[in-house]
């Protein structure tokens, strides 16, 4: 039996099921064969699977939505182990438990040749140095550590400890996972509802399971409640149609969390459909965002950013309609603003797109911060004293508007810089006509 450094069954599946434990909890997963969805990490042959079932067990950390079931694989690999169990939770867990636990499993292992897996849930709360505390002991061979994080471990979690565990990414469970995890819930007389005698149409479950966007948690709890308001018939049956469902259950609650890695890959999907002229996929990723409470002047300011970046000068209207939906947003706000965001997005999904204003600048940046600071032209230099006259300053200048097309033939980059070419205009929108005039300009400036 795999033990606990506080006792037995460190999993919790033999502990008795208390009054209240909520649903999801008593149908937690006790073995492989219980645990639904993650195929690519635990159907059989798989190399996670077979690392469990040989019992060599390394280092890894779980990345995944809520509700995916990080937590409830860390226990079967701990029940299947045979090594000691700890768990702790980042948020309150410190170094001082730590260090404990550390001596416990570091005086285990040398009397009685057993490791320690240490469960870290949360752990992209953990800070560096809590972090830091768990690499010896890690290297030495003394504990295994799973840790489970929401947040991506790129950001989240340091170098040091990122690089001795392998990450393995769990997925949101499909409909279909949902809906069976709950038909087990169903008919489990034990664990779940089946004392309740309560049947369940289809298409009901399956209104629950999308609700729950992937989330067995919310999913079962759900269904709990939901079960608790049903009258029973004459038989004692009690029925879960569609339409129940539907009084229940309004409103959808949309995964996204303002703070974490949904709200960077949505913003990062808006932008990328917007780009590739696919105003559908905008307005549906634009919906998601404000639909889950997004602020819309955030949204406002990346897609002002978005005008300049991708459109530019092949449609300089698409800034000042930007500015314009900022403006409309900051002063309308939610919901009504969420139309003139609508409407930018549209614009630009229809509208020709240029980067060359973005990679021209990324090109002068790099020059300007790569190079030692080159001296100004001494022909582009201001001369209000006659000292600054008697040195040359202003020497050669020629102005603009005196000279043929106001171009004069007169060099405005430093020397080293002469012949430095940043900004290419496309041949799309208006910056086709941009080209054909910087190009004449330049063509005059170096004849």
């Amino acid at each position: 039996m795999t033990r606990s450094l506080f006792g037995d069954d460190p999993a919790g599946f033999a502990t008795p099921i208390l009054a209240g434990t909520p649903l999801a909890e008593r149908m937690r997963p006790r073995t492989l064969d219980e645990y639904v969805g993650q195929d690519q990490l635990v159907a059989p042959g798989q190399p996670l699977r077979r690392a469990i079932d040989a019992g060599a067990m390394h280092s890894l950390i779980l990345w995944g939505p809520p509700g995916t079931g990080k937590t409830t694989l860390a226990r079967v690999i701990a029940a299947a182990s045979g090594a000691d169990f700890a768990a702790f939770s980042a948020v309150t867990a410190g170094i001082k438990e730590i260090k404990e636990v550390i001596g416990v499993a570091e005086h285990t292992r040398r009397h009685q040749g057993r490791r320690t897996i240490f469960f870290v849930d949360e752990i992209h709360r953990f800070n560096k140095a809590q972090q830091d505390a768990f690499l010896p002991h890690i290297e030495s061979g003394t504990v295994v550590l799973i840790g489970a994080t929401t947040e991506n471990p790129s950001f989240e979690v340091n170098s040091a400890l990122l690089s001795r565990s392998k990450v393995y990414v769990l997925h949101p469970l499909t409909i279909e996972q949902v809906v069976l995890i709950l038909q087990r819930a169903l008919a489990d007389n034990d664990r779940g509802l089946g004392a309740l005698s309560l049947d369940a149409d289809l298409d009901a479950l399956t209104s629950l399971a999308r609700y729950a966007n992937g989330d067995a948690r919310v999913a079962l709890n759900l269904l709990e409640q939901v079960s608790a308001t049903l009258t029973p018939n004459a038989e004692g049956r009690r029925r879960l149609e569609l339409a129940v469902l539907t009084d229940l259950v309004e409103r959808r609650s949309l995964l996204y969390d303002k703070a974490g890695d949904e709200h960077y890959n949505i913003i990062s999907a808006l932008h990328k459909s917007i780009r590739n002229s696919d105003a559908d996929a905008g307005l549906y990723w634009l919906a998601r965002m404000l639909e889950a409470g997004e602020d819309p002047m955030y949204i406002a300011r990346r897609l002002v950013r978005f005008a300049s970046e991708d459109i530019g000068n092949a449609d300089p209207r698409a800034l000042q309609l930007a500015i314009a939906a900022k403006d409309a947003t900051h002063f309308l706000g939610m919901p009504e603003c969420n139309t003139a965001l609508a409407q930018l997005v549209t614009y630009m999904a229809a509208a020709p797109k240029s980067n060359a204003v973005y990679l021209a600048y990324g090109k002068a940046a790099t020059d300007a911060l790569r190079d030692e600071a080159a001296p100004v032209p001494l022909h582009l230099r201001n001369a209000p004293t006659k000292l600054m006259k008697e040195l040359d300053f202003g020497k050669d200048y020629k102005y603009a508007h005196d000279e043929p097309d106001a171009v004069a033939e007169m060099s405005c980059l430093p020397e080293a810089l002469a012949h430095r070419r940043y900004y290419k205009p496309t041949e799309r929108g208006l910056e086709s006509k941009l080209r054909e005039a910087l190009e004449r300009a330049r063509q005059r400036r170096t004849k």
